[in-house]
């Protein structure tokens, strides 16, 4: 499981000039499901993204996490994030997930959330969606459940 993650003052989501998700201050999740993922993924990537220390403090130290400041969360699903560019000028889908599969994780992982009591909204799966942030820093981190980078 792959995610882009950027630390947000407002973001949201608009699908066919409605907006369908919409945060203040908190992460902008850019979801991609590999055909790999299990539910050890799902879980290693809520917990990281719940308490990663990437927030500032007093000092203007990154040294608090999501739930530290009360932020929210607006989750995209992506799964060109599973795309392989490595050969060619033609990304490979075929790290992807399935539909199937990646809609049930992608559902998990909003309902994981919610139940951390972690102020959730969400894009549209399968949706061809505009995504608008404000960038806080700008403070954009990488993040992969299976440590490819």
């Amino acid at each position: 499981m792959r995610a882009v993650l950027q630390r947000v003052s407002r973001a949201h989501v608009e699908v066919d000039h409605q907006v369908v998700g919409a945060i203040n201050r908190g992460l902008l999740v850019l979801l991609g499901v590999h055909r790999n993922d299990t539910e050890n993924d799902l879980l290693w990537m809520v917990d990281k993204i719940q308490h990663l220390r990437i927030f500032e403090d007093d000092q203007g130290l990154m040294n608090r996490s999501l739930g530290d400041i009360r932020g929210q969360l607006l989750v995209v699903s992506q799964f060109t994030l599973c795309g392989d560019c490595r050969k060619g000028r033609r990304p490979s889908w075929n790290g992807a997930a399935p539909p199937e599969l990646a809609r049930q994780l992608y559902e998990h992982f909003l309902e994981l959330c919610r139940q951390r009591s972690i102020p959730t909204e969400a894009g549209i799966f399968q949706a061809m969606m505009e995504v608008s942030l404000t960038n806080d820093g700008p403070v954009t981190i990488l993040l992969d459940s299976h440590k490819t980078f």
